[in-house]
């Protein structure tokens, strides 16, 4: 897809530096009411929280962090303590209708094996994260020569919990290794808005900051 321009944010979108979850918004509408959901990395349950107060799912989610899946109880979420790498197997097939890993594949030790459990265990397979092809890496790189601080990159290389950065390109070639299908897509640019698009990977992987797509088998 070729960017063409940009489009305001969803509605309800976060959109300013500190929280911008546009990828929320995408994943909220595009989700059916009353579906099966499970939220894998769910952090402090937002997301979660929010598919049960608009799409009225039956939610669960699995989190690496006992403080955070303590917050997420204490909302009265169902979240236990688990990690992506080595729980993900212990689902049986066909779970659950959407298996979400939003913000979270880059902290992965083996995000193609873990997408591979997302397709096996959920009938679809919702994935967000940063787009390290985004023009503003590149250039940082480029021209200071050390790893990008960015809006959806926040933390220096030395803090940050991200293990495999990816570009939009390399996850699209790593959806087509699984022989997974694309659904459908959306990505954002820097300041949290849609851009429209065309087919033109090279121009989306340039000017989007981040992007979501839907997997399906």
């Amino acid at each position: 897809m070729a960017i063409i321009a940009e489009t305001a944010p969803p509605a309800g979108a976060l959109t300013n530096a500190a929280d911008e979850r546009v990828d929320h918004a995408f994943i909220c509408d595009y989700v059916s009411n009353g579906a099966k959901v499970l939220d894998v990395g769910c952090e402090d349950g937002t997301l979660l929280s929010r598919l049960l107060k608009e799409r009225a799912v039956d939610g669960r989610g699995i989190e690496i962090s006992q403080r955070r899946v303590n917050e997420c109880v204490a909302r009265g979420l169902f979240v236990v303590q688990g990690d992506a790498d080595a729980d993900l197997k212990n689902y049986p097939d066909d779970a659950f209708d959407y298996v979400i890993l939003s913000q979270t594949i880059q902290a992965t030790k083996k995000p193609k094996e873990v997408v591979s459990e997302l397709l096996r265990i959920g009938r679809k397979a919702i994935v967000s994260f940063p787009n390290f092809g985004h023009w503003r890496v590149r250039f940082s790189l480029l021209f200071t020569g050390r790893m990008p601080v960015t809006r959806t990159l926040p933390e220096p290389w030395y803090e940050t919990q991200n293990i495999h950065f990816c570009t939009i390109r390399d996850f699209v070639m790593m959806v087509e290794e699984l022989g997974a299908h694309v659904e459908a897509e959306a990505a954002f640019s820097s300041r949290g808005r849609r851009l429209e698009a065309v087919e033109n990977l090279t121009l989306t992987n340039m000017f989007a900051s981040q992007a979501v797509f839907v997997l399906c088998r």
